[in-house]
């Protein structure tokens, strides 16, 4: 059963750093999300905020008008920022205390590790309330290496990668899965990223808190994981970052260890340099897959659009454009679905034809 959730995104709903909450509103096994805090959005429905359909979940100006207005306490209280600059000011810590005050427990998605602050432990034992990091990574005595044993499965895995961080891998991944499913293939999800765990994954971790000689054996053992419980038909990997990306390497260890059969890009076509590093020009959509297909040894079989900042006219012109020059199936999940991709992957892996109950 879900428990209901509050999630706190001030000033960044919609935009890149709200990553976490844009995620959550769009979906989310674990949690009744009930509100997002945004005091710049505050009034709005934040589904049609951010995807221009209504899902009356409403956006309010504080926490205290949140509770104010829901009349009840939520059970948990979700941070919900994914900045690069990952710890709190004293108003961000002065909500959080609020929160725990409130009897809600903290959820954090934050490498800055709430459990570890002796001020927020202190709280949370004062007021009977928990505190989870989802980025914490396992003990060292649960972590796992890589065995290679990832050569071994014989159903096709599929990765999204990106041609930058924050572009939309994970909501790519999610829409494909449930098309996949109602094709009657039993899809599975593997996340490696913290979002991912709070919209409920079964399978993954969070790969950019691992250390470098952890971070590629947790990635197979969570795809052997998945296998061995699931028996799926298809597997697909959430990437993170890009491989071109100066700043991460979560992509690398993602691709070594899934050792995808096949690859999905996702591209922002408005965005010339890299998130947060405005100095540093993109490689751009066929830099990044000669890269991503050298590296991985995969090819990557279709392109999907991230469209930030694009209106309908402008996404039509880059499809026809990109499937023009790249000669591969295009599209927006988000706007055209994923009818291209199931296509991709029937045509790509045609044992996945005789599992669908409908092509």
């Amino acid at each position: 059963m879900k428990e209901s959730a509050l999630v706190y995104c001030e000033n960044e709903f919609g935009n890149i750093d709200g990553k976490v909450a844009n995620g959550l509103i769009r979906q989310s096994e674990r949690y009744t999300i009930v509100g997002v805090i945004d005091s710049t959005k505050a009034g709005q429905d934040a589904g049609e905020y951010l995807d221009g359909v209504k899902n009356t979940i409403p956006i309010f100006k504080s926490i205290e008008s949140a509770l104010e207005e829901l009349g009840s306490i939520p059970k948990y209280f979700i941070y919900g920022i994914a900045p690069l600059a990952s710890f709190l000011d004293n108003e961000q810590r002065e909500i959080i205390f609020t929160a725990m005050k409130s009897e809600m427990d903290i959820i954090n998605g934050l490498p800055e590790f709430f459990s570890d602050d002796p001020q927020f432990s202190k709280m949370a034992h004062v007021h009977g309330v928990t505190i989870q990091d989802v980025r914490k990574p396992p003990g060292r005595e649960n972590l796992h290496n890589f065995t290679g044993r990832i050569q071994n499965v014989k159903v096709p895995i599929i990765t999204v990668m990106g041609t930058d961080c924050a572009v939309g891998k994970r909501t790519t991944a999610l829409f494909l899965v449930e098309a996949l499913r109602n094709e009657g293939l039993n899809a599975i999800f593997v996340t490696t990223g913290q979002t991912g765990l709070l919209q409920g994954s079964e399978y993954g971790v969070a790969v950019d808190v691992l250390t470098s000689g952890f971070a590629t054996g947790e990635v197979e053992h969570a795809i052997l994981n998945a296998c061995e419980k699931e028996e799926p038909d298809i597997i697909v990997v959430e990437g993170q970052g890009a491989l071109s990306h100066p700043a991460f390497t979560s992509s690398s260890a993602i691709l070594r260890g899934a050792m995808p059969d096949a690859i999905i890009l996702q591209h922002p076509p408005k965005r010339k340099s890299y998130c947060d590093y405005p100095k540093i020009p993109m490689l751009g959509l066929l830099g990044e897959i000669e890269m991503i297909e050298m590296f991985s040894k995969a090819r990557v079989i279709a392109i999907t659009v991230n469209h930030e900042k694009m209106d309908i006219a402008e996404i039509s012109q880059f499809i026809t454009r990109c499937e023009s020059e790249f000669n591969l199936p295009v599209t927006d999940v988000l706007k055209y679905g994923c009818d291209k991709l199931v296509k991709a992957l029937l045509r790509t892996f045609p044992e996945l034809a005789r599992e669908s109950v409908s092509v």
